[in-house]
């Protein structure tokens, strides 16, 4: 199984009043290593879009939070293929404490395969042979 991993530092912006990571920021963090995750496989989103006129959008995303995430706290992001479906896949996104790996967040994107050459006229299409046997040699 494939699993792309990010390390970053948890900075002020990234909190709320009460001094945790403000949910939103869970978020962009793991549209953000989903693109990374694509890229680790030498799937670029950009140039799906504009060579192939396919987008992986998103069609529901959730997360579960376990411990809140602390200012300067150094973290991991690891994402992976949870599922693989003919026009969909799951990423999880898991988020770890760096140094004594505690269980911060588990999160999961759905993502759907999209012919997206026709702005106006947006549809969901199966995930091309040669696209799929990539994300299927990365999946668990």
């Amino acid at each position: 199984m494939k699993q792309n991993i990010v390390e970053r530092k948890i900075m002020w912006g990234d909190l709320d009043p009460l001094g945790i990571v403000f949910y939103p920021r869970y978020y962009e963090w793991m549209d953000a290593c989903g693109h990374l995750f694509f890229e680790s496989t030498d799937l670029t989103m950009g140039e799906l879009w504009s060579d192939r006129k396919i987008l992986f959008g998103m069609v529901e995303t959730s997360c579960r939070y376990f411990k809140p995430g602390k200012y300067h706290q150094e973290i991991r992001i690891i994402t992976s293929i949870d599922s693989l479906n003919d026009k969909t896949l799951v990423l999880k996104h898991t988020i770890r404490d760096s140094k004594d790996d505690t269980l911060l967040l588990e999160g999961f994107e759905k993502r759907i395969c999209m012919d997206v050459s026709d702005p106006e006229n947006l549809k969901a299409m199966d995930i091309p042979k040669d696209i799929y046997n990539v994300l299927k040699e990365h999946s668990a």
